[in-house]
């Protein structure tokens, strides 16, 4: 086991960091406590990894600053965070075979990204209508 790690994770625009190191099992995001972190549909998605693991996720504490991107982008960047800093903390192959078995964007970043606008419409997709009479 480290005494320290520094993970990151990443999905849209949100980038979260996460510093794990040994403790009493505290989870912060942004200074918040996770049993108090808002909105709940949030806090679920960011307490799935420690849900898997709950006995490595007792003796550690996991502390998450993530910025840009909106809500949800947040929660999932914080949720990989945590995921690949427990499973760096303990060199656990078990571990990471569990989390990759349940989500695999627990351990990889969601790629995923906005499409760019096109000049013949108002997004990625649409376009202007055409009318024939």
């Amino acid at each position: 086991m480290a005494e320290c790690v520094n993970t990151s994770g990443k999905r849209k625009t949100a980038i979260a960091r996460a510093v794990v190191k040994e403790g009493t099992g505290k989870v912060t995001i942004n200074k918040v406590p996770l049993e108090i972190y808002e909105p709940n549909l949030a806090r679920l998605k960011i307490s799935e990894p420690l849900g898997l693991a709950p006995e490595k996720a007792n003796g550690v504490d996991i502390s998450v600053t993530v910025n840009g991107g909106g809500v949800i982008g947040q929660a999932t960047a914080a949720r990989t965070a945590i995921a690949r800093g427990l499973v760096e903390f303990y060199k656990d192959e078990d571990l990471e075979a569990l989390f990759r078995s349940y989500d695999r964007t627990l351990l990889i970043n969601d790629d995923r990204r906005k499409l760019p606008k096109n000049p013949l419409g108002p997004g990625a997709r649409a376009k202007k209508q055409k009318s024939y009479r």
